[in-house]
């Protein structure tokens, strides 16, 4: 039976926040907008609008622009997000250098910072570079820096956001601390999220690219290192240590057909980078261009088609994505093998330049945009 209680109405506290929220996040998908323009884009009355942006601005949260409407009718002022909100932060480790970006609440990206790292680095190297680039940019931010997310190219430990040593990883940084070194330049009660590069590409392939609102995929990352993410009911799925995807010593058929670890394949084929376990794609990419070498093209092809067997049966994912920088060259063939077989699914190129820093910056973005909507009124955060 239905309850004889009637549900409570809710505080006008309450009513205020959600009000409120709805014109920050309105002014964070525009730069500048009228009260009539927010009530419209928002359905609510053009009075509670205003009511909710005097609040705003005595909390120093918006300002008047000091731009007007012009044309007939009555002169409209025009609002935006106040100065000084603070940004966030947004670290891209690569085995090729360092990207810090500082982002606002916009989502643009105010202040840029790229540092270039030697080969096979080392730890050492990297935390001196990532210390190095994110100081630069901290003090040309002008914005305190309230969240960061950090894209990192070797396995991510979940639990303390450090990079893990894995056997044969080819980016082999160790234990490095990416929050332990970025915690100086962060406000003090701020967030660091770290998670692996191809975790924030398969995120920003669902976002806007080849498998846009696609709840449950699988992504490989095919480049110098090799990767899989694993989308399930539109999240990405980490496993236990944060180690989920990590496909490189998956064993698979090597090339006289006996099993191997992925990554072994490579070393058989002569496809390894000198002194690294890293591929070497410049010598690949010419084995599978070459017209009288099939025997590359039909190794690997079965190879990644073993793994990617293994991510149907396992994730019973709708689509596959294959990204990085030879990975696509194979999606014609396995595309061709896996659309028409016992468990239908298609296998798609991925589409977006840098994904994993879309991805990252799109999340940061978020938590910043969480942050300021949070700060009109602190007692309701959650």
């Amino acid at each position: 039976m239905p309850s004889s209680h009637p549900m409570p109405r809710p505080s006008l506290e309450m009513l205020r926040a959600l009000t409120d929220e709805n014109v920050l996040r309105s002014l964070m998908s525009e730069s500048r907008l009228t009260r009539a323009e927010i009530a419209a884009r928002t359905g609510i009355s053009r009075p509670t609008i205003s009511d909710s942006v005097r609040r705003l601005a005595a909390v120093g949260l918006v300002v008047d622009t000091g731009e007007r409407t012009t044309g007939r009718g009555r002169v409209g002022s025009y609002y935006g997000l106040a100065p000084g909100l603070g940004a966030a932060l947004v670290v891209g480790i690569t085995p090729h250098g360092i990207t810090a970006e500082a982002v606002d609440a916009l989502g643009r990206v105010s202040a840029r910072e790229e540092t270039p790292l030697g080969q096979d680095a080392g730890r050492q190297a990297v935390g001196d570079a990532l210390d190095a680039s994110v100081r630069r940019l901290a003090g040309r931010a002008g914005d305190r820096l309230r969240t960061a997310v950090v894209s990192a190219a070797d396995p991510v430990d979940r639990g303390t956001g450090r990079l893990a040593h894995l056997p044969d990883a080819p980016f082999l940084v160790g234990d490095l601390d990416p929050p332990g070194v970025l915690a100086p330049y962060v406000s003090a009660d701020a967030s660091i999220l770290v998670d692996n590069d191809v975790n924030w590409a398969a995120r920003a392939e669902r976002a806007e690219g080849c498998a846009r609102g696609v709840d449950d995929f699988v992504y490989l990352h095919l480049g110098e290192g090799l990767g899989g993410a694993v989308v399930c009911d539109g999240d990405v799925r980490r496993g236990a240590h944060g180690f989920a995807g990590e496909i490189a010593h998956l064993y698979v058929p090597g090339p006289d057909g006996a099993a191997l670890p992925l990554t072994e394949v490579f070393a058989a084929l002569g496809l390894r980078r000198a002194g690294s376990t890293a591929v070497d794609v410049a010598a690949l990419r010419a084995r599978l261009a070459a017209p009288d070498d099939r025997v590359a093209r039909a190794v690997l092809t079965s190879a990644i088609g073993a793994v990617v067997a293994a991510a149907v049966a396992f994730a019973d994912p709708r689509t596959v994505v294959v990204g990085g920088s030879w990975g696509p060259d194979l999606v014609p063939t396995l595309d061709a093998r896996f659309r028409h077989g016992p468990r239908p699914v298609p296998v798609a190129a991925a589409c977006l330049p840098a994904p994993e820093l879309i991805g990252a910056r799109a999340h940061a973005t978020d938590r910043l945009r969480t942050l300021v909507v949070d700060s009109a009124h602190p007692a309701l955060a959650t």
